[in-house]
């Protein structure tokens, strides 16, 4: 099994562009936004293409949708506030059991920061910031 990534001040996360961990920054940023030269690596961690996005125009250096979580869960949680903190709890659970994509992530961002992008329209509660959370080893 592979270990899961937390912060560490010696855990080398890209093989072909060895970066610390502690020297990615970690962004969030809606799709629908226009993207900027301060994005660095934009990556979209929804398991669904957004509505209305072009790939063209998405400006993407990854599509990670097997991040995101799982239907059921996704169904489950509908973005409803209330069940936000028990939503963050299921979804790092469902990471904790998916490493590997959390490794297919760091392997291949090739420039710190990471902007991970989502379609959501709830800033406030959406996978992206639970997935942000977990990467910083927030619980």
């Amino acid at each position: 099994m592979i270990p899961q990534l937390k912060r560490t001040s010696d855990c080398h996360l890209n093989l072909k562009n060895p970066m610390k961990y502690d020297e990615i920054t970690l962004k969030l940023k809606r799709i629908y936004d226009d993207p900027a030269s301060t994005d660095g690596f934009r990556v979209l961690v929804d398991r669904l293409w957004p509505r209305g996005v072009s790939k063209e125009d998405a400006l993407l250096d990854l599509w990670l949708g097997d991040i995101a979580p799982s239907p059921g869960l996704r169904k489950w949680f509908n973005h409803d506030p209330a069940r936000w903190d028990e939503f963050i709890e299921r979804y790092h659970a469902e990471l904790d059991e998916r490493p590997e994509v959390i490794t297919e992530l760091f392997q291949k961002v090739t420039t710190s920061p990471i902007t991970l992008l989502f379609a959501a329209k709830d800033v406030r509660h959406n996978h992206a910031l639970a997935l942000k959370m977990y990467l910083d080893g927030e619980d």
